[in-house]
């Protein structure tokens, strides 16, 4: 995978091209999906993918002009940057809410990328197209402001979610869920098989501990090299990196501390454990909360992803201690 800023003025306008087809393509089936449900706004994302076709023509037109026929074999997802979205609109009957959400990140996305390329050529027509470009796609959000018309209308919604919001959610929700799922999912495993194994709450302790850091070390690092920013707006990676550390670290450390009651107390050992037991539940089910609220994942989903996978896991390290 190639960082945005070693891309060649060639492979900034493959990008793009492929960019604006397979765009194209995503709005074409917005449309076709709402095409019942919501006429006016399947009409808006037909004008959009008409218009994503218009730029398609543009760019590789002048690509052909600098470079001949051949297209270079890279795409979005080749670079280093770019968001990696679910392919949603592979799904039917989606709520015309998640759509428009959608179609807002599509076009900042959009934006930064022309305005970004624009920056990084040096080739005088070039440049000028991809402000063009840039400012073009920045238009479209007065066709979304359709969308939120329609929403209002439907009455799915009482207020219109900006762009910038979904950013926010991007650049701290969504590192710091990942490590707060990572932190308290995989640790569970080692502190549990420890505290079955030995019965001592000091060592435990000390395993989890060593889980957690360990936990978050790496998934800092994995978070930070995933994604520079440049494309994305998602803000410095390696504070992405930190916050997705951090987390991860609180997750494990979560039901370790109680491990910290010491083990001169009767009952030490079940006293802990019933503690970090009680504390499991609650990050799970708070976990299962915020995905539902910030990640568009539907309540019961994410209680059965959540809440039953830290089970399983769990019983796995509560099994191997017991042994």
């Amino acid at each position: 995978m190639k960082a945005f800023a070693e891309l060649t003025e060639r492979e900034i306008l493959a990008v793009a091209i492929a960019g604006e087809e397979e765009d194209s393509r995503i709005y074409l089936a917005f449309a076709e999906d709402l095409a019942e449900r919501y006429p006016d706004s399947a009409k808006v994302f037909t004008e959009m993918a008409e218009q994503e076709k218009g730029h398609r023509h543009l760019l590789l037109k002048l690509y052909e002009q600098r470079f001949g026929p051949n297209l270079p074999p890279i795409r979005r997802q080749d670079v280093k940057g770019f968001i990696r979205r679910r392919p949603i609109w592979l799904t039917r009957n989606l709520a015309l809410d998640t759509i428009r959400k959608e179609a807002e990140t599509m076009e900042f996305e959009a934006e930064r990328f022309y305005a970004k390329a624009a920056e990084q050529t040096t080739d005088t027509g070039v440049r000028r197209l991809l402000s063009d470009l840039a400012e073009i796609e920045k238009g479209h959000e007065q066709l979304a402001a359709k969308l939120s018309e329609t929403i209002l209308t439907a009455g799915v919604r009482g207020e219109e979610d900006k762009t910038r919001r979904r950013m926010f959610v991007l650049q701290y929700v969504q590192p710091g869920l990942a490590g707060l799922m990572d932190g308290s999912v995989s640790t569970l495993a080692p502190l549990f098989a420890a505290a079955f194994a030995t019965h001592q709450n000091w060592q435990t302790f000390l395993v989890g501990l060593a889980a957690s850091i360990g936990a978050g070390i790496s998934m800092g690092f994995a978070e930070a090299l995933s994604d520079d920013g440049s494309m994305t707006g998602r803000g410095s990676p390696w504070l992405r990196g930190g916050i997705c550390g951090l987390m991860t670290t609180v997750g494990g450390l979560g039901h370790t501390l109680p491990y910290l009651v010491p083990d001169s107390w009767a009952n030490a050992f079940w006293i802990a454990t019933a503690i970090a037991g009680f504390v499991v539940f609650i990050e799970l089910w708070a976990i299962a909360y915020i995905r539902a609220r910030y990640m568009d994942t539907p309540f019961l989903q994410a209680v059965f992803q959540i809440v039953l996978g830290g089970v399983i896991v769990l019983a796995v390290g509560i099994l191997i201690g017991g042994a």
